[in-house]
């Protein structure tokens, strides 16, 4: 089946005082319809640039963008405007009109595409409804919360019923609780209507609470692609063991300099693993950070491990870590 978009060899070059800015380089991907696709990487990255790639806000310098089967470096601007009708975009500052009220905004672009005002009324009605503010009809963007303001706009994006949503960072501005409700409806709307879904964040967490593939960005290349779990068990580039690592704690005192990453999950989070490894070779192990997390309705753990100073001893303690199934990698400079 072709996915329903295909990313081949685009580029995008930025002209600026300094010089020029390659914030796209040579990148290729496909994204599965009815996915929630995540795009990660830190500031510089090029997530950005490549979202507005995605609907040509940004038309590449090369390349070609496929989306259900059309290349849109192709078509004419009139055959591009009919496109992105089935494009949605989020956005982390919302974008309301303020002189209209929640009803008004969420029927604005159901005006310009010439539904009429009675039937406009009544599906902005039902997708308040969907994202759980029916009592806020009438209000104004000044009378809501951010995370209100971010329904609203999901809402309005539903309105012309996009086959693709694409969310720029969009719970950057949100506190960790307003966040994970939003991510929650992103959810529930991708279950509910199978629309695709593609995140751009720079935040990890984001990605485990919601997608299913993600693709690291780094300085305008994509570095790593995969499932959420192939990442967080066993990231292979140094950028994307960054993104996964970043909280971990700084450790001053330590006599052993070696340390591990080892991730475990399903039936394997319920063994006693350290215990066992610690009895079979009489030697101490010091557990420098250890975490649960959910990923995509998973228990999956991880703990930071400072080995013994034998070399012998370590590398059979990594063996045996492999052999029951868990993830062993070598964190050293990304301890912090």
């Amino acid at each position: 089946m072709e996915p329903i978009i295909r990313v081949e060899n685009i580029s995008k070059t930025f002209q600026t005082v300094a010089g020029p800015v390659e914030a796209v380089k040579n990148m290729s991907f496909s994204i599965e319809k009815g996915d929630i696709f995540g795009l990660i990487g830190l500031s510089g990255a090029g997530k950005s640039t490549l979202v507005r790639c995605l609907n040509l806000l940004e038309r590449p310098d090369e390349g070609a963008i496929y989306v259900d089967g059309k290349n849109l470096m192709e078509l004419t601007e009139q055959e591009l405007r009919k496109e992105r009708q089935d494009i949605g975009m989020i956005f982390q500052h919302f974008n309301l009109l303020m002189q209209r009220n929640v009803v008004d905004n969420i029927c604005f672009p159901m005006e310009i595409a010439g539904v009429k005002k009675k039937d406009a009324r009544k599906r902005a009605l039902e997708l308040l409804e969907t994202v759980g503010l029916s009592e806020k009809a009438n209000a104004y963007p000044s009378q809501l919360s951010g995370g209100q303001k971010q329904r609203v706009a999901i809402a309005r994006v539903l309105a012309n019923n996009p086959q693709i949503l694409l969310c720029d960072e969009a719970t950057s501005a949100l506190d960790p609780q307003t966040t994970k409700s939003i991510l929650s409806l992103l959810k529930e709307i991708n279950q509910k209507y199978g629309i695709t879904i593609v995140v751009i964040t720079h935040e990890m967490a984001v990605i485990q609470e919601i997608c299913s593939k993600v693709a690291v960005l780094d300085h305008g290349s994509l570095v790593e692609e995969g499932s959420v779990e192939e990442l967080f068990r066993a990231p292979k580039t140094e950028e994307a063991k960054k993104l996964i690592l970043n909280e971990v704690v700084h450790i001053k005192e330590m006599t052993s300099k070696r340390m591990i990453r080892v991730t475990f999950g399903g039936s394997s989070a319920f063994e006693p693993f350290i215990g066992n490894i610690v009895l079979k070779y009489k030697t101490p192990l010091n557990i420098l950070y250890a975490n649960t997390r959910t990923i995509n309705g998973n228990a999956e753990g991880e703990m930071i491990l400072q080995l013994p100073d034998s070399k012998e001893i370590s590398e059979r303690m990594i063996s045996d870590f492999k052999e029951n199934g868990l993830g062993v990698v070598e964190v050293d400079d990304y301890v912090r």
